[in-house]
């Protein structure tokens, strides 16, 4: 039974979607007029991690995610770099793929843009005019927060209260300083649409509303993104799309928590903002940093939580995955002895009902990922004692299998090589079981050569390989 934490509860609720194994879900996108940041990767990994458990739980997942291509910040970045809102936002698109492509984020079922939406945002914000909550000025539309008497229940706060914390647009204009736009007028050189008020282009809330009633319906099951969208963003989207429909809008909201830059919030005036391409490209980071060890690292920690990103947890990462993939070239060895054959099918069986009651507890990929680290440990033992290929074949298809769900251990080769850890140029121990694994399977192949070159490679740190008299090796420091 699945169980997810629900902010508009503000409890973890047992998840029963509202047609029987078909899961609709929508997650709000980047506002594309930068590079994308480690925060962006963290919730696209998320709800990445969330989709892959739902399909392997035997859901259809129909899963939306956009793109906000016109806004405020789009325009100003544009008008700096002497370029139009389309050409900016194609590239920063372009390079949301490609960090995303590295990372191993499934691309989403429908991937919609705001700009070619208008139909959908003027209908929506007509119905709300109609309704009598919402209103013009001079061809500006506002959104009017008092007539909407729910307002305030995701983020648990009065309208008084959100105010006083809030950073609101001034505009004397409005009714009441939390009104929100819905439509504004166009300004000379702004991108702008035909509407029944005049010229002018969407809010960024009615969008994603607009966008998610197209593809999912009025209602539907989860709607998702970082904790910084709570408010005023999701409670903007729950006051409006509740208003022009009537009904409940989405019954489940999921949030992912922030990340910190050794303990401290990151932020560009604190200068310790990183993009997921500058995680790749900066000299200390660079050397082993994959896609995989900053996706394994980003969902070490439990989605709802703060995530401290550090070299160190970086470091840490990769060693982990060093060990991961030492099993799974062991398991792709051929081998005659199967004594351990016998208890493999109980192992596996125990390690898939574990690996699902943690994931079921409101996706809790720390303790998956604990689990999967258990299994390693013991079909390490079972290889000790001996397992065929067949056996073998079953427990490498079972782990990547398991693996697939937190888009891990996908690879057919790994990179050994070790970041410096505390200073040092040493090797971790289960990077040189990898590595002794590899060279025993070239021996296997009469590839002397390429065991020749693992042997050198590892004496150069200092790795001593004895080779006995059975066949196989033993190293030592």
């Amino acid at each position: 039974m699945l169980t997810l934490y629900n902010t508009l509860s503000g409890k973890q609720e047992e998840f029963k979607p509202l047609t029987p194994k078909q899961v609709r879900m929508y997650v709000c996108g980047v506002t594309v007029y930068d590079y994308s940041h480690i925060g962006h990767a963290r919730s696209a990994l998320v709800f990445d991690v969330l989709r892959r458990y739902l399909e392997y739980s035997g859901y259809e997942v129909t899963f939306v995610k956009n793109f906000t291509d016109v806004d405020d910040k789009i325009i100003k970045r544009a008008n700096e770099q002497h370029v139009s809102y389309e050409v900016l936002t194609s590239r920063y698109i372009d390079a949301y793929y490609e960090d995303m492509g590295k990372l191993g984020i499934k691309s989403a079922s429908i991937e919609p843009k705001a700009t070619e939406h208008m139909t959908q945002i003027i209908g929506l914000t007509d119905r709300l005019v109609k309704k009598g909550l919402a209103y013009i000025i001079d061809g500006d539309v506002y959104f009017q927060v008092e007539k909407y008497r729910d307002y305030g229940r995701l983020s648990k706060r009065k309208v008084d209260e959100l105010q006083a914390g809030a950073r609101v647009e001034v505009d004397e204009r409005k009714r009441h300083p939390m009104d929100f736009a819905l439509w504004k007028r166009s300004k000379p050189g702004e991108p702008s649409w035909p509407s029944p008020w005049g010229t002018g282009r969407p809010g960024w809330h009615i969008e994603c509303s607009a966008m998610s009633i197209k593809y999912l319906g009025e209602t539907f099951d989860i709607h998702g993104g970082g904790m910084d969208l709570i408010f005023p963003h999701h409670e903007n989207e729950i006051a409006q799309s509740c208003g022009a429909t009537g009904k409940e809008f989405a019954n489940y909201w999921i949030h992912n928590g922030f990340v910190q830059i050794n303990h401290e919030k990151m932020s560009k005036s604190l200068g310790n903002f990183f993009t997921i391409r500058e995680i790749f490209e900066k000299s200390k980071w660079s050397e082993r940093v994959t896609g995989e060890v900053l996706r394994y690292f980003l969902i070490s920690t439990h989605y709802h939580g703060p995530l401290d990103f550090s070299d160190q947890a970086l470091q840490e990462a990769k060693q982990t995955l060093d060990g991961f993939y030492g099993l799974l070239n062991r398991l792709r060895e051929t081998e005659r002895h199967s004594a351990g054959d016998k208890d493999l099918t109980t192992l596996l069986s125990r390690a898939q009902g574990s690996f699902r009651k943690v994931m079921d507890n409101d996706l809790n990929t720390p303790m998956a990922i604990a689990e999967l680290q258990k299994l390693r440990s013991d079909l390490n033992k079972l290889l000790e004692m001996g397992l065929s290929t067949e056996g073998r074949q079953q427990a490498l298809e079972e782990f990547r299998r398991l693996g697939d769900v937190l888009g891990l251990f996908q690879l057919d080769t790994w990179d050994y090589g070790m970041m410096a850890a505390s200073g040092t140029d040493e090797l971790h121990a289960e990077a040189i079981e990898a590595k002794l694994s590899e060279r025993n399977e070239a021996r296997k192949r009469k590839d002397f050569a390429k065991a020749d070159e693992i042997r050198k490679s590892l004496a150069a740190k200092g790795i001593i390989i004895e080779d006995k008299p059975d066949g196989t090796s033993r190293w030592k420091r």
